[in-house]
């Protein structure tokens, strides 16, 4: 891979390489091949606004306090006018003579030649030989300072109100989502990477918020000033207000041209950081083997790569929408000036007073600063409905098949398992499992045996119901599982996997997991069978002790302890083990083949292994290839009939394997002395054992 700067793509050349990647990957997999573009602006910003429905009646409040604040903010401009009227025409009125009246002072100023001076005084409010009203010049701008506060107030108890609104909508949004996911059938995680999901969950719903705050919350407002001090400006100067009226036209040409271009940079940028993000989770969460191998260069070189891809097109985005704001404010002034020449010549002549002039200055900032604002909002909007789009996307994924409101409750019984021409395949191409049927008796253990890619995982799967089935029916209990819910299926099913999962928690908390209502007793009567008791009382604060991030501060043959406690807590009626003893050593997996023995009885068990040799004395043993059971049997039967088994239990072993349970007869004494002598010891001591 080369490590240069990678080539900016064109907007065309994003689009096609991405129905492109689409088209390789399938249509259903769309965790990293959206194009950038939102698809539908108006559907997705409507359903944007619609999450703001449950708060309506607050929304309006919120509108009615915007409205009564934009009316006191756009008349204290025109109030603010009056008070320039009282100072510049007292100037005016102490330079005329006294006693005379307007209409006599007009005249003598015509009579002088002064006629612009004389169209000023004629639309004035003067008193000839008297100065500046102070008293009513405090008067007004008392009340000017009373209207901003006023304002002011309404303003922040609006804001207020809008983050209360935005925030509570937000908290459902991610409800919705969290919902979602753990109502998407498994067979969506097979398809989209986790960087890719935690980025559309974080990141996307961020950006969302920070949309809802910064720019809707200000719409309102920004939409009622344009409204208002449009309103003020025909009262004033119709002329004038032309005037201002035509940034409108300009302003629109700079959005339309803009708008579309960053609306697709901005979905761009989303979707490179949803792809930065998956490469950040695998290069972490393999951290060792990249190591291990060698590769932190090669790891560094594609991190470089596709973090200067997100670069150009967080570029490319933020310079289209920061562009547009300055291009408004472009806009706007080339109205002020317009609006200042034209005002100035219409006091000279004697049209408008200069209070006036000077408020339509202020009311025409007041116009085009929310319309600047409403520009910078809607690169700010493109973005944030980018983002909402990808949610909505995870949203409107197809989910699990329903459960019929109908669904009988599980009958009791002693976990009896029946497959009936069980087909199964993950893509209708591929077929996997093709009509598959055998039978567990209640307390049976069954070993499910065979090559990489046989079905095996995916035959405990479909136990669990995490998929559903293409072809033929499960009974547990002589219920199709199809038929009951599946919170009632997996509560009756204990599962042991082969990758060890743990949450940052306790360690008694990871085994009460299992069954919420488990006693300290049953905890510890369970640790104690898995062994996991050999090695606790060596952390810092025992069953207390708290599992940092990935579980570091115990082994992994420790952590499969746990789970396999955990699973043995919930004392399910069906167990399936899941390569679940591949974390520990040959000797402890011994004795927990011993423990599980005990902890089987009763129940029907499902155990995937690699190791035949630990598998021995189940009861039934399926061998699979290719989704198919080719041979079943207990072990010996199978060793006699010389077939698939014999070939993969040969091919492990060149001698006959000991007998497991003669070997940990012999081992027990040295196991009871390894007690008491290493009680406190980290990890089981395997050579004592």
């Amino acid at each position: 891979m080369s490590t240069g700067t990678p080539t900016p793509l064109s907007a065309e050349e994003e689009l096609e390489l991405e129905l492109a990647e689409q088209a390789r990957l399938g249509a259903d997999d769309w965790s990293s091949v959206k194009p950038g573009k939102a698809q539908n602006f108006g559907k997705s910003f409507g359903r944007l606004l619609g999450l703001l429905k449950p708060h309506a009646v607050g929304f309006g409040f919120v509108s009615l306090l915007g409205a009564i604040g934009v009316v006191l903010t756009v008349i204290a401009p025109k109030v603010l006018g009056e008070a320039t009227n009282i100072i510049f025409e007292g100037v005016i009125s102490r330079n005329l003579p006294e006693g005379v009246t307007k209409a006599q002072a007009v005249a003598q100023l015509r009579s002088s030649g002064q006629n612009d001076l004389a169209n000023m005084v004629s639309a004035m409010h003067i008193d000839p030989g008297h100065g500046v009203d102070f008293v009513r010049l405090t008067q007004v701008l008392m009340l000017v300072l009373a209207l901003y506060f006023v304002a002011s107030i309404l303003s922040w108890v609006q804001g207020y109100v809008i983050n209360v609104i935005m925030m509570t909508t937000m908290y459902q949004l991610r409800e919705d989502v969290e919902a979602k996911i753990n109502r998407l059938p498994l067979n969506y995680f097979d398809k989209v990477q986790r960087g890719e999901l935690i980025s559309r969950v974080t990141n996307d719903i961020d950006n969302i918020t920070q949309t809802m705050q910064q720019s809707l919350s200000n719409a309102l407002t920004s939409v009622l000033t344009v409204l208002g001090v449009l309103i003020m400006m025909f009262s004033i100067s119709w002329q004038l207000a032309l005037v201002a009226l035509v940034s409108l036209p300009l302003m629109a040409v700079i959005f339309g041209i803009i708008g579309p271009k960053s609306q697709k940079a901005f979905g761009i940028q989303w979707r490179k950081v949803g792809r930065l993000n998956s490469r950040v989770e695998e290069s972490f969460s393999g951290h060792a083997l990249v190591k291990v191998f060698g590769r932190e260069q090669d790891a560094l070189t594609k991190f470089k790569a596709e973090n200067q891809e997100l670069f150009q097109a967080s570029f490319k985005a933020q310079f289209l929408s920061g562009i547009m704001m300055p291009a408004m404010m472009f806009v706007g002034n080339l109205t002020y000036v317009g609006i200042a020449v034209l005002g100035g010549l219409m006091v000279a002549g004697g049209q408008l007073r200069l209070g006036d002039v000077q408020a339509f200055i202020q009311y025409s900032q007041q116009f085009t600063q929310p319309l600047s604002e409403l520009g910078g909002m809607a690169a700010v909007v493109q973005s944030g409905t980018a983002s909402a789009e990808r949610v909505f996307d995870l949203l409107d994924t197809d989910e699990q098949e329903p459960e019929s409101k109908d669904t009988p409750a599980p009958v009791d019984g002693d976990g009896t398992i029946v497959f009936e021409n069980v087909a199964f395949s993950y893509t209708p191409e591929r077929p996997l499992i093709r009509d598959l049927s055998f039978s567990v008796a209640p307390g049976q253990t069954v070993a499910i045996v065979g090559p990489t890619g046989a079905g095996k995982t995916t035959l405990v799967n479909l136990i669990m119901r995490f998929y559903e089935l293409n072809g033929g029916r499960i009974l547990l209990n002589g219920q199709a599982i199809s038929d009951l819910r599946r919170r009632d299926v997996r509560s009756r099913t204990g599962m042991v996997l082969q990758d060890p999962w743990l949450f940052a928690g306790t360690i008694r908390e990871n085994i009460r997991y299992g069954r919420q209502d488990a006693s300290d007793d049953e905890v510890l009567e369970a640790a104690k069978a898995t062994y996991v008791d050999r090695f606790v009382h060596s952390l810092p604060d025992g069953y207390d002790t708290v599992l940092d991030e990935d579980a570091s501060n115990v082994s992994a043959g420790e952590k499969q302890l746990i789970t396999i406690a955990r699973a043995f807590v919930a004392q399910p009626s069906v167990l399936i083990l899941d390569e679940a003893t591949s974390s520990v050593d040959t000797r402890t997996e011994l004795l927990l083949q011993h423990a599980m023995a005990a902890l089987r009885s009763g129940r029907t068990s499902f155990v995937i292994a690699h190791r035949l040799s630990t598998i021995r004395d189940a009861d039934l043993i399926l061998v699979m290839e290719h989704g198919d059971i080719v041979e079943q049997g207990t072990h010996d039967s199978l060793i006699t009939a010389k077939g698939a088994y014999w070939r993969l239990y040969n091919s492990q072993f060149e001698q006959a394997a000991t007998d497991p349970d003669a070997e940990l007869e012999q081992q027990e004494p040295a196991v009871a002395q390894t007690d008491d002598e290493t009680e406190g010891a980290g990890e089981p001591d395997t050579a004592s054992v």
